[in-house]
């Protein structure tokens, strides 16, 4: 049935996909005002809406004539605005609760929310504290205060930030080339946030906040469901990398993008690039020194998530186990797919091959555990187009001093290699793991840098436009929470594969992709999102990137072969 709106003589025409139909508005009608009027029910409450494929708050406009499609909290979009209204949540409880030098910063994803810290504390973190902050929380829940969206002029935005102690977001804007910027008020808190908030803290039921090492743990709600939060799991491998990796870029004076930006405008910038290659260099080392060390070990098994780089990585620790005396015989599980018509179907009936099983298991033991015996085995080539094994009589036969170094995203599942023996084994985790963020309160999520990795990578090698990346991403992901994070504490170590100046070096390579997408695809607000993202960094040339550099792998110009 038609919703029943007055009618009015300025009215524009809007397609409502949650109710498959079109209906004439009064021009300047809010989200929020449509959704009440239209009576469009959901048992999760909306968040905001796609309006001609463009993430919209509930207090945006309808001016002219628009396809819009409401979301709730288990839309991608919907988590994001959740997640960053509760950053402002958690912002406006120690803006009231603590001294005013005393900053709130948000650093990175773990164990289910996001990792906090409260600088310049006098003290540690208390039970007693934590309590307060969540206890200010709810009652501000429980008011129920509107999350307020203004436009400002940008000179009168930088004044506004400065007159309110946040430092960091005047730095961040007073070189930004935009007349107006988009600011959000709590009661008497104001922040930014490059992304939609949800209308009120009302919408915000679900949430928690625990001590977490030396800091808070603001939790999330599942992504499953909204009225129930993950047990709170302890990650120490993971979170010393995150740790480590944030200390440095401290140390280097680039904790966030205006230090970057600021960087990039110097004449010191390719010295920087060569000086954080080579704190990643270093890593390897270790792992090729602590692999000599242990003195038993005839393979390496390397895992990680999508667009790692766990093909460079693999080759650049074979070159540092040269040094130390090793033979390196580098084995890529990909060549041991199973074929085509044997490949597990995911519960979409599409091929799954993120799964274990995708693998030829029993061939790939087999082979391993011949070559550890010295024999001559013939390794087979996997061809993605036809999908099947070709063997072309490339073999291998294992010389003294050689060690198997084994890259594939299941090299810490115990089962991918469960007939070799453990003793002989050493396990290595690579992710980029973002050390940088936009400033306090906007941390630039890993998962964005690998996906705007895998976006130039596929365009370049693969012939996938964006649409067909971004479209594949959330099945990779489901891959990757299912398939690889749950053994990344199996490592023996770690390595962080992110550089603190990549988003600089990919952007003149992404915009192009990204700006291709069309307005008509369902990808289109992602893609203008990883734009916005992208904006804020200078460009760094591709120039200053050595031959060896991870980032190679998907721009191109590797000393390696792939």
């Amino acid at each position: 049935m038609r919703p029943n709106f007055k009618e009015m003589k300025n009215t524009v025409k809007i397609y409502c996909k949650n109710i498959d139909q079109e209906v004439d508005v009064p021009c300047g009608m809010t989200l929020q005002e449509f959704l009440e009027r239209a009576q469009i029910k959901s048992e999760t409450p909306f968040l905001g809406a796609l309006v001609n494929n463009k993430v919209r708050d509930m207090s945006f406009h309808l001016t002219k004539p628009a396809q819009i499609d409401f979301f709730n909290y288990y839309s991608n979009y919907g988590r994001n605005g959740y997640m960053r209204s509760l950053f402002f949540l958690l912002f406006h409880a120690v803006d009231h609760i603590l001294p005013k030098e005393v900053k709130l910063r948000i650093k990175h994803s773990i164990s289910g929310g996001r990792y906090c810290t409260l600088e310049n504390m006098d003290g540690p973190i208390t039970d007693q504290l934590v309590n307060k902050l969540l206890q200010f929380m709810k009652d501000t829940v429980h008011q129920n205060l509107p999350f307020i969206h203004e436009e400002m002029l940008t000179p009168d935005a930088i004044k506004a930030f400065q007159e309110h102690g946040l430092e960091d977001k005047y730095e961040f804007f007073k070189n930004r080339d935009r007349i107006y910027t988009s600011v959000y008020h709590l009661g008497d808190s104001i922040n930014y946030y490059y992304g939609f908030l949800v209308p009120s803290t009302g919408y915000l039921t679900t949430f928690g906040l625990e001590k977490y090492e030396e800091g808070l743990l603001l939790k999330l709600p599942s992504k499953k469901n909204i009225n129930a939060m993950a047990k709170t799991r302890i990650f120490p491998k993971l979170f010393s990398v995150y740790k480590l990796d944030k200390q440095w870029a401290e140390s280097m004076g680039v904790p966030y993008v205006f230090n970057l930006n600021k960087y990039t405008n110097s004449a010191t910038i390719h010295s920087g690039v060569l000086v954080a290659e080579a704190y990643q260099e270093n890593h390897m080392m270790r792992v090729a020194e602590t692999i000599y060390q242990r003195g038993n070990v005839k393979m390496v098994l390397i895992s990680g998530p999508s667009s790692s780089g766990k093909t460079t990585s693999c080759r650049r620790l074979s070159v540092q186990l040269a040094v130390l005396g090793y033979y390196p015989v580098q084995i890529s599980v990909d060549d041991f797919f199973v074929e085509r018509d044997e490949t597990p179907k995911d519960e979409n009936g599409e091929y799954d091959f993120e799964d274990l099983h995708a693998i030829d298991l029993p061939l790939f033991n087999s082979t391993l555990n011949r070559l550890l015996n010295g024999e001559e085995v013939e390794i087979p080539t996997f061809d993605f187009a036809q999908g099947k094994k070709i063997w072309t009589g490339k073999k291998l036969q294992l010389r003294e001093n050689a060690i198997l170094v084994i890259e594939g995203i299941h090299c810490l599942n115990p089962e991918l290699t469960a007939q070799v023996a453990d003793d002989i084994k050493f396990k290595v985790f690579v992710s980029a793991l973002t050390s940088l963020s936009l400033d306090r309160q906007n941390p630039i999520p890993t998962s964005d840098n690998r996906l705007i990795r895998r976006i130039v990578r596929d365009f370049n090698y693969r012939g996938y436009s964006a649409v067909d990346t971004i479209r594949r991403w959330p099945s990779v992901r489901r891959g990757e929470e299912k398939n690889i994070f749950p053994y990344q504490e199996n490592a023996d170590l770690m390595i962080n594969t992110s550089l603190i100046f990549e988003l600089s070096v990919l952007k003149p390579y992404a915009m192009p992709i990204l700006y291709a997408v069309p307005e008509t695809a369902p990808e289109y607000a992602e893609a203008l999102r990883l734009i916005k993202l992208l904006s804020f960094f200078k460009t760094i040339p591709v120039s200053s990137l050595p031959g060896v550099s991870i980032l190679r792998e998907f721009v191109g110009g590797s000393t390696f072969v792939y």
